[in-house]
């Protein structure tokens, strides 16, 4: 009988599984609007609805050119991918290294929807004073100087990182800690609101909080669990070990909130999953459930915390995107350090597979080096992300007719109206009335 060819090797149920998991993935992004918008204050909530969306955009089409094959051709350095698939050339029906199972175009668009949610991730520290104007050139940049190259460094079997041994299974590395970092250089470049002093953090819409937080909470299943790249044991370990981070962090965080305001805050509840998501998010495929409760509840609470020391610090990070993105992923991946077994590893690979051959466990597992190996990628990493991120800004920013920030005038209208000529509602709000602005 003749040998497979690799065609021959695809299973339809696994590549079908990671076509369904690329549609709940991409709906994160908008998710991710309508949490955003219901933070922030009503004359600036369409603007960041609209920066979820350009972002799938922008990096949708940059993936295209050249961010695949920068990020995953087989054929790179330690350092970056090559040239090998822009244009998607020779991205096609042939079986996926990471996967023999599926397709690598199935592969390809499974990614591209993390690096789509990435940059939109960062832009929640700036919000309420950025300028739309420089946002597709700030994505596109951005994407392919630091989102690609760290992705390539832990999830390229060419990366130094992957080399190393780190341990990130769905993007506590590539998503949380590189948009958490540029969250932050974001805002030190821009500086404060004008009138952060005042009472600027009560979100508008709160049900816009609730359904954000529902819907990425049902994308961050597939975010998670698609990432075992078929329909495995693994993925359903993943999926519970998502869910049950994310409840309890939700317990959690409205614990901590209940023992200071003697309220029973939607807010907290819906912040407090988020964190616990983000939180297990490096870990979902490599630890048991039973540990996912240790990242639920350590994660939240280190991230209200962090959020408690961003308002004493008078740290204008408008809604959260260190503290719980950032601080969520580095609690993760150093419990992935501690927690990961190679049993969980072992349910995504077939029974035949030798046991030495599967990747090391953590401390569970006696192997006492991969803590030192998780704080080796999360120092470089954010390193990395910051000072890169720091970089483009300030390159922008000295562009002509790209400025960074609203002028003060178009920041007390909003940037709904002052760049978009829009507004999320009929009314005119006060400060618009205020500076006799025209709304017919």
């Amino acid at each position: 009988m003749a040998d497979p060819t690799p065609s021959m090797l695809l299973d339809k149920g696994d590549t079908a599984y990671v076509l369904v998991c690329v549609t709940f993935v991409f709906l994160m992004a908008p998710a991710l609007g309508f949490f955003y918008a219901g933070l922030a204050r009503a004359k600036n909530a369409l603007s960041l609805m609209y920066l979820t969306v350009l972002s799938v955009a922008v990096v949708s089409f940059q993936w295209y050119l050249i961010g695949y094959s920068l990020t995953f051709s087989n054929t790179g350095g330690v350092f970056i991918g090559d040239s090998a698939h822009f244009l998607l050339r020779g991205v096609g029906e042939l079986p996926q290294i990471a996967s023999h199972t599926i397709p690598a175009s199935a592969f390809m668009i499974f990614q591209a929807m993390f690096a789509c949610l990435t940059p939109a991730l960062a832009f929640g520290s700036a919000a309420e004073r950025m300028s739309l104007g420089p946002a597709m050139l700030f994505i596109f940049v951005w994407t392919t100087l630091v989102y690609d190259i760290i992705t390539y460094w832990v999830w390229s079997p060419n990366g130094w990182l992957a080399v190393m041994g780190v341990m990130d299974y769905a993007g506590g590395i590539t998503v949380h800690i590189s948009s958490g970092l540029a969250a932050v250089a974001y805002a030190v470049v821009l500086g404060k609101r004008r009138d952060y002093n005042q009472n600027v953090n009560t979100p508008h819409n709160v049900s816009f909080v609730f359904l954000g937080m529902a819907l990425l909470w049902f994308g961050w299943f597939a975010f998670n669990a698609g990432s075992a790249l078929g329909a495995n044991a693994r993925s359903v370990n993943s999926l519970i070990d998502t869910h049950l981070s994310g409840c309890v962090g939700a317990i959690v965080w409205v614990l901590m909130d209940y023992r200071h305001t003697r309220k029973w805050s939607i807010i907290g509840l819906c912040t407090g999953a988020v964190a616990g998501l983000a939180t297990i998010t490096p870990g979902s495929g490599f630890v048991s459930p039973s540990s996912s409760l240790a990242f639920g509840a350590l994660g939240s609470i280190v991230c209200n915390l962090a959020v408690q020391y961003k308002h004493k610090y008078r740290f204008d990070d408008a809604l959260d995107v260190f503290a719980v993105h950032y601080i969520g992923g580095l609690v993760g991946l150093l419990l992935t350090g501690i927690f990961a077994q190679r049993s969980i590893i072992a349910l995504g690979y077939p029974d035949d597979t030798p046991w030495d051959s599967l990747p090391k466990g953590g401390w569970l597992d006696g192997h006492w080096m991969q803590v030192p190996i998780q704080l080796a990628a999360i120092g470089s990493v954010s390193a990395w992300s910051f000072v890169v991120t720091y970089i483009i800004l300030i390159v922008i920013n000295l562009t002509p007719f790209l400025r960074l920030r609203l002028n003060d005038e178009d920041e007390l209208i909003g940037t709904d109206w002052a760049e978009m000529g829009e507004r999320a509602y009929g009314y005119l709000p006060f400060e618009e009335e205020q500076l006799g602005q025209n709304c017919s």
